[in-house]
This record gives C-alpha cells, structure tokens and sequence, in this order.
C-alpha cells in the first residue's frame, strides 16, 4: 500500500486491520479470518419531541447532528397519529443518520476517545445494552460532549441515541469487538 493511502485509512479502522483480527480471532476460537465480527454502520438518531410546536428546534437539532457526524442527516416523519402527544401523521419529529466506511470509523474513534470521557460524572457504559445479535445501543444525554459543537451556539441540549451495528453472531463477539476498539463498559 502507498504512504498517500495508508494515511487515508482511519486510525482506528488501521488498529482493527492489524491488531485486533488476529486478536479477536484467537478469543473467540474462529477458523476464518472472515468469521471475525467487524463494526458494518453507525446509526446516530436524535427525537425531537418539541417540533410539534416549533420547526426551528428541530432544524438546530440537525444543524448539530450535521456538525458532530460530518453528513447531512435524514428528516424522520411521524408514522401514525397519537392524540395524548398531539402528534399527527406526517409531521417531522425526528432526524437521522447512518455513517459507514471512513465516517463511521471516525465517529466511534471521536465518541470512545473524546466524547465519552467528557460526560460528567462517567462511570462507563452499560454492558447489557446488546440485542442479542451483537448489536450494541447507547443514548447521550448531551450534545456537547463532542468539541466539534460549539457551547456558545446551542440554544437547547439534545440527547441522541447511538447503534453500533457489528458483523457477530452474538453478544460476546459483539462485546469483544467494542471492548477491543476500547469501549469503558461497566464492571
């Protein structure tokens, strides 16, 4: 491989190639290489509730959402009606956006690096937020963990849900691969 492409390649995405396949490997008692889990996308959602009313909250939330992720994300549109929430079909309340390839392997290198230990009073993620399937689920409970937003611009806080969606069969390959990207679970 060229110098010029190998600094291309996420720092991240470069440690999971070297290191943690053959590492992962021998963990894990697999055979192939190819049976290794591996991170396939990142989906970073935010709802918000308060667009009913306002239009513009909704709009910062995504200007926000843009900023931390580096794409443009998905305007999400209430499925059904829902009287008690003065909710009508069709009416934004949310938006969305799925990283894959060089973006997704930045995010998670941001978020394990840099975001999660800025959370005040951190004391790790829960480990038993898999789904059964090695798919991992977290929400943030602020925007501002990340440095990319600026504190002086954010007229509201806004949580987000974060899913990791892994490659393994199971919770404990799925484990193992987050735990080896370095990912604080709690004891």
């Amino acid at each position: 491989m060229t110098e010029k492409k190998k600094k291309d390649i996420p720092r991240f995405y470069q440690m999971y190639l070297e290191t943690m396949v053959d590492k992962l490997k021998k963990e894990l008692n697999y055979n192939n290489v190819n049976q290794v889990p591996k991170v396939t996308k990142i989906v970073v959602s935010m709802g918000v509730g308060e667009a009913i009313k306002d239009n513009a909250i909704l709009q910062d939330a995504a200007n926000e959402l843009s900023v931390i992720t580096g794409q443009k994300p998905l305007l999400i549109k209430a499925k059904r009606s829902v009287s008690n929430f003065k909710l009508r079909e069709g009416v934004q309340i949310g938006c969305k956006v799925t990283l894959r390839s060089t973006r997704m392997y930045e995010f998670l290198e941001r978020l394990i690096c840099i975001g999660l230990p800025r959370i005040r009073d951190f004391r790790g993620v829960p480990a038993n937020s898999f789904d059964g399937n090695g798919n991992y689920s977290m929400g943030i409970d602020d925007q501002l963990i990340f440095p990319e937003v600026n504190p002086d611009k954010v007229k509201r806080t806004q949580g987000m849900n974060i899913t990791i969606v892994t490659t393994a069969v199971n919770d404990d390959a799925g484990k193992a691969l987050l735990r080896e990207f370095g990912m604080p679970f709690t004891k």
